[in-house]
């Protein structure tokens, strides 16, 4: 399983096109399922599709009225049993793919959350734990960049450093108080955070250099001003998922580094096709 934000479609309205690096990433890690994010453009007739078959994958993509659309893409021979947007005001979109898997279902969730405001990614992060309460089965993934700090961690350091117009993306309404509570929301609905479970984490705060190893934007080359070195982009999954992890890595290098300002993040799963 793999999530990426791929940073307004793969290409900038002034700068470089970027897609080629994208596939190439895609193709490289190779993932059964890519939850991806910012798909500016990729709305419009023929791009998803094209996308698709570069990577050899299906596409199922959620628009959005607000922001950019987000996509799930399944990876034959993944069947898949049902597919649909959820059906809430989010900022950017949210996109759910039921899976048939030898284990039961699996419903995998690619989301983007508010980047401007706490409180409204809050209101979205409890949309998603309905949609994870709706799912058939014990097995639910939530995937995509939740635009949150997580709450086991020290992160004042991190935000003071952001430029001001971004600080406050990331602080309370006292303006002193981290913001953590959409991924806090999601955890305290039973959701696991899978690299803190592949870490042993059971403290991220006394763990030194694995907080640093878990870091998604941004990358060397691939802008991001808006980022202090931060961990934006999650998989959380229901207990009967974690339970499943082999292994959770953020994609560093290489292309990562152009191709977006968000690197990929990957888990394997103990899960075979139905």
């Amino acid at each position: 399983m793999m999530s990426w934000n791929i940073r307004t479609g793969g290409r900038d309205r002034t700068g470089p096109d970027r897609r080629d690096l994208v596939c190439r990433v895609v193709a490289a890690q190779a993932p059964d399922v890519l939850a991806v994010q910012e798909l500016r453009g990729f709305d419009r007739p023929g791009v998803l599709a094209g996308f698709a078959d570069r990577v050899g994958m299906r596409p199922y993509l959620a628009r959005t009225c607000f922001g950019q659309p987000v996509a799930v893409l399944v990876r034959p021979p993944w069947r898949t049993r049902s597919a649909g947007p959820v059906r809430r005001p989010f900022h950017h979109a949210a996109q759910r793919v039921e899976l048939a898997t030898a284990a039961g279902p699996l419903t995998v969730l690619s989301t983007h959350l508010d980047p401007y405001t706490g409180l409204r990614r809050r209101v979205e992060a409890g949309w998603l734990v309905g949609a994870v309460r709706r799912a058939p089965g014990e097995l639910a993934l939530v995937a995509g960049d939740l635009n949150t700090l997580d709450p086991g961690t020290e992160h004042a350091d991190r935000v003071a450093r952001l430029p001001a117009a971004y600080r406050r993306r990331h602080l309370r309404r006292d303006g002193r108080t981290v913001e953590t509570r959409a991924v806090a929301r999601l955890l305290a609905a039973g959701l696991v955070d899978l690299w803190t479970r592949a870490a042993g984490l059971a403290d991220p705060t006394r763990a030194g250099g694995a907080v640093e190893a878990g870091l998604t934007a941004p990358t060397r080359h691939g802008g991001g001003v808006e980022f202090s070195g931060m961990r934006l982009d999650y998989l959380l999954g229901t207990p009967a998922l974690a339970a499943r992890l082999r292994d959770f890595h953020v994609v560093r290098g290489g292309d990562t580094e152009y191709a977006s300002d968000h690197y990929p993040v990957v888990a394997e799963l103990n899960l075979d096709p139905a």
